[in-house]
């Protein structure tokens, strides 16, 4: 197996200030965009199916059967966030009229608006590598909400996670989306 260094104080710097700068345009993504991304997470991972799963049990000894549903899994839930993100659900907005009278049963006007916050770091998990890894649900949802993501992969699979950068990536926002990984 190839030889994988943790990353450097600087990676971490580089990952958080390029995570910060794509915030601006991804955090102001439309719903389209988004789901793109999303689905083209979830294809890319089946189209490297063949290469991603024998690795990952080179690397968990999970077994190839479990490792195969972890991936669609993974896929579902990229799927999943992307149908939620056409349909509104990252932007909702809901209204709560004032109520006179005093607390309990009086309270002001209420306006709760979803938006995005900012980058967000994900720690991965070690005995899922793909559903609690680099792609998994955590990662998934802070991009449906247009957040940026800098994710800490797990020292259990690192040849899995290096395996993604290297996909291409036709369906990526330029300029526009950070996932940073960081071995």
């Amino acid at each position: 197996m190839t030889d994988f260094t943790a990353p450097s104080a600087p990676d971490v710097d580089a990952a958080a200030f390029a995570a910060h700068a794509a915030f601006a345009r991804y955090g102001a993504s439309d719903a389209a965009i988004r789901a793109t991304l999303l689905r083209g997470l979830a294809e890319a991972l089946e189209t490297h199916r063949d290469q991603l799963v024998p690795l990952a049990d080179e690397e968990t000894c999970l077994g190839l059967a479990r490792l195969n549903g972890e991936l669609d899994r993974t896929a579902f839930q990229l799927r999943g966030f992307a149908i939620q993100v056409e349909q509104g659900a990252a932007s909702v907005a809901t209204d709560d009229p004032a109520v006179p009278g005093a607390p309990p049963v009086g309270h002001p006007h209420l306006l709760r608006v979803r938006v995005p916050l900012g980058p967000v770091a994900m720690f991965a998990a070690s005995n899922f590598p793909f559903a609690f890894s680099v792609l998994g649900g955590d990662t998934a949802s802070a991009l449906a909400a247009g957040c940026p993501v800098v994710v800490r992969a797990h020292s259990g699979h690192p040849a899995c996670r290096a395996r993604w950068p290297r996909w291409p990536r036709p369906w990526w926002p330029r300029k526009a989306c950070r996932l940073a990984c960081l071995a």
